[in-house]
């Protein structure tokens, strides 16, 4: 399967050259003498495929040119109109009522992307194979789809104006480890909203990436999307951060094909770190449990390390300026770019993390380890817990990705997002999500968090004297066999 798009590079340290694609740069007029046609598309009718009733919305932006230009053709007066259907339907952008559409809609972020689209008056489908753990808002309808399936997402989409591909796999924890289901996901999913976006003549495409795609362990001080680059896709730490990088770059190199029905595509990549906010539960649930574990009574890396963060508050306001800078009302200002986006502040995660450890009763981590250590023991937990998976579930407290993202800094400027989205981040406290996150708890039943495996039932540091133990015989073994 090509996975990539013709002038995408397998190899060097970039995959592609991506150029922005100024709006007066288009043709105003790519009807021929010819006899080339505008579909009308008027006449399809909107099919869920699942039962679920579809959103009750008016004619969108873009049918409404449609119309128009069936009009213009009929008194035979051809105004160039079919290169411009996205573009005038763009201008519409908080003015007239989207239909768009939330790849992990289901997810943590998703979910809160469509609950502020439908406030701002959008008509928004979430597509996701688990349902939300929420009431669907007025204004937004849920398909449980697998944006692998393609003809599932076809039958989903018509008449959208704008995709949120929000939905990825492998960020953390055992996921990454899911190789085949990392790549099936993030690089054949993004190839199946490119195609769609082409196909459905969806006009905007707005990416989430992640910092991963310039990150490979070495430390990063204030990087900008100027001053860091794409790296060869072997020098990614894990199988997430490559994919990621090969999707975005096919994103980007979308921007500017024609779509079937006329105008162009336009896309954009913004790229957080990792995401906070009340009732996350990826970051901040597994961090809980392993403290409950007593698994983080140490610490390792540069004491001064640090990296960002990002509010979900934040990052949904983020994406919906990036999908207002594709429009002509924008100027198109994000045509064809990418940008970093955080909270605008670094933190040492250490640090950052306390208020967690005081609610729960400990104290900070003070013990220091050596990175090596904590390396060769994530490696050593990363094969216990493929080879005995079918047995017993092997708790991570970290992957090898992992350990490299807490051991050295990696900070990024957002200036290119304020500059260019108007992205200006509110200010945000940890303490707040942990104080809501302990309630949402209390609420749960208490055996939910603490007898999630085998290892909660051990003695206090049992399971993590053992794990370094290994890691010890392991580090021994492999300095014999380089001596020999």
């Amino acid at each position: 399967m090509e996975l990539c798009s013709p002038n995408m590079s397998e190899s060097g340290g970039s995959l592609c050259q991506v150029k922005q694609l100024p709006c007066h740069s288009i043709p105003l007029c790519r009807l021929q003498a010819g006899g080339h046609r505008l579909h009308n598309l008027s006449h399809l009718t909107h099919q869920p495929w699942v039962n679920q009733p579809a959103p009750a919305v008016a004619t969108s932006p873009a049918e409404a040119v449609r119309h128009r230009v069936k009009g213009a053709m009929a008194s035979g007066k051809l105004e160039c109109v079919a290169s411009r259907l996205g573009e005038e339907a763009a201008l519409a952008w908080g003015d007239a009522k989207w239909k768009v559409v939330v790849t992990g809609g289901g997810g943590y972020f998703g979910f809160r992307l469509g609950k502020e689209l439908t406030r701002q008056g959008m008509s928004v489908i979430l597509l996701d194979l688990n349902r939300p753990l929420y009431e669907i808002p007025e204004g937004a309808v849920f398909y449980q789809s697998d944006i692998r399936d393609y003809s599932s997402l076809y039958k989903v989409c018509e008449g959208v104006d704008c995709i949120f591909h929000t939905a990825s796999y492998g960020m953390s924890g055992p996921e990454q480890l899911s190789k085949e289901q990392v790549e099936s996901v993030n690089v054949g999913g993004t190839k199946n909203v490119i195609k769609l976006c082409k196909e459905r003549s969806i006009a905007r495409l707005v990416y989430t990436s992640t910092i991963n795609v310039v990150f490979t362990g070495k430390p990063i001080e204030e990087g900008d999307e100027a001053s860091v680059s794409f790296v060869a896709p072997d020098m990614h730490i894990d199988h997430y951060s490559r994919t990621k990088a090969i999707a975005e770059q096919m994103v980007l190199s979308a921007n500017g094909f024609s779509l079937k029905g006329g105008g162009v595509l336009r896309t954009c990549a913004l790229r957080p770190c990792g995401i906070y906010g009340p009732e996350e539960r990826r970051h901040l649930h597994r961090v809980m449990v392993n403290v409950e574990r007593r698994f983080f009574s140490f610490r390792f890396g540069d004491p001064r390390a640090r990296m960002n963060w990002v509010h979900v508050n934040n990052l949904v306001l983020a994406h919906t300026l990036a999908a207002e800078a594709l429009t002509l009302k924008r100027s198109c200002v994000a045509s064809g770019q990418a940008y970093f986006i955080n909270d605008g502040i670094s933190v040492n995660l250490f640090e950052w993390l306390t208020p967690l450890f005081e609610n729960l009763g400990y104290s900070r981590p003070l013990i220091n380890l050596p990175v090596s250590l904590v390396y060769s023991a994530a490696i050593l937990v990363e094969n216990l817990h493929v080879a005995l998976k079918p047995v017993i579930d092997v708790p991570l407290l970290f992957t090898r990705s992992e350990v490299r993202n807490i051991a050295v800094s990696h900070t990024f400027k957002i200036d290119k997002a304020r500059r260019e989205l108007g992205y200006s981040p509110k200010t945000y406290s940890l303490v707040d999500s942990v104080e809501l996150y302990l309630k949402s708890r209390q609420s749960r039943s208490s055996s939910s968090l603490v007898n999630l495996s085998w290892t909660s039932k051990l003695p206090r540091h049992l399971m993590l004297l053992l794990l370094m133990s290994l890691s010890i015989v392991l580090l021994m073994l492999c300095c014999k066999l380089c001596h020999s």
